[in-house]
Formats: C-alpha cells, structure tokens, sequence
C-alpha cells in the first residue's frame, strides 16, 4: 500500500513518515506538488504549520485534492491538516478544501496553545481502535457546520469542539496520533487497515 504525505513546507514531515511506515509497513512517500501526491493508496495531511502557508501550496491543486477525496480517495487530515479539511481560517488567508462545510477559528479558551493530552468523547471514528487520551497541540479549532459529521468530540477549558471528523473514508483528527503512544499507533493502523485497496 502506498501512503503519501503531502508537505507544505511545515516541518516534522519525516517523524510522521517513519511513525506511519512503523505503524502500517507500508511504502510512505512524501510529495511536495498537491497533484502528483493524489497518485498514491492514501493520502496524509499532516499536522504542523500555519493554515495560510498551507493552503497557498495547496492550491495549484486544491480542486483536483478535493475531487480526489470525494470520488473515495482514502484521507487521513492530522490537526492542520484536519483544518485544512474545512472551508477556511482566521487563522490565515487561503482556502481549505471545503470537503466540511465551517470554519476555523482561534480556541475560546484562557491558556493557548492546548497543548498536552486530553481525552476524546464520544469517540466512534473507528471500530475497534477507541481512543480516550491522546496528544494535542493546537491553537485553532474546526467549528463544524454538520454535527453529524463529527465523530468525537474534546474540550480545552470551556471550549468543546471536535476531536475527529469523518465522511466515508476521509477521516482529521485535531489530535496527533502519531505522538499518542501506542493507542495513537493502533488508531492509525485501524484507520489504514479500513481503507486499504
């Protein structure tokens, strides 16, 4: 199974590589141009950087990325890249993919960035890789527009908003399971596991 991370230029692209082909033993590769990464088994937008920078080097390929993803292309969006899922940010400038009608916004809370571990309610992402802590480092939130395209949900102080969400085979998750110890391990071999061809 081939799996491709698309890098925005953001960082930490090799430690999800070598997280991912641990986890699954699966040929990772990493692309840079939005296009060529749609030609591939799955698809990862991975977790650090801002959203303006990553839409703009998204978006000479945006269109084909999102119809890709709806024509049942697997996806698996890791906190930016489960944004960049959505319609757009304040954040910044750019536009995500649209495939989740709402917007980012800044977190309603005290103390940010939400860093460290916290709990997912209501998880049914998946069947058989139930999460209940994991990692977080986040700023920005997915306010969703469809509550029934969220499939677990979290809360920094007073602020509760999704912890995954899904439509049929493109799954984000605003946690880091890649830095989830084993369960975030599990979680994402359940999620490949899912979608293979």
């Amino acid at each position: 199974m081939r799996v491709t991370l698309f890098d925005y230029g953001a960082g930490n692209i090799h430690s999800l590589a070598k997280a991912l082909a641990t986890a699954s033993g699966a040929d990772v590769r990493v692309q840079t141009d939005p296009v060529k990464a749609l030609d591939t088994d799955v698809l990862v937008l991975p977790g650090v950087g801002a959203f303006g920078a990553a839409a703009a080097r998204m978006e000479p390929g945006r269109e084909q990325m999102r119809q890709a993803l709806e024509q049942g292309l697997p996806c698996l969006g890791i906190c930016l890249g489960m944004q960049l899922l959505f319609e757009s940010s304040e954040e910044g400038e750019g536009r995500g993919l649209g495939l989740f009608k709402g917007r980012v916004t800044r977190l309603r809370a005290k103390h940010v960035p939400h860093i460290g571990w916290n709990s997912v309610e209501e998880d049914s992402a998946l069947k058989g890789a139930k999460l209940d802590t994991v990692y977080y480092a986040h700023s920005f939130a997915c306010r969703a527009e469809e509550p029934e395209a969220v499939v677990g949900w979290t809360s920094h102080e007073e602020d509760r908003f999704p912890a995954s969400v899904r439509r049929g085979k493109v799954l984000g998750v605003q946690f880091h399971p890649e830095k989830s110890s084993a369960a975030g391990v599990k979680f994402v071999q359940a999620f490949l596991r899912e979608v293979a061809p």
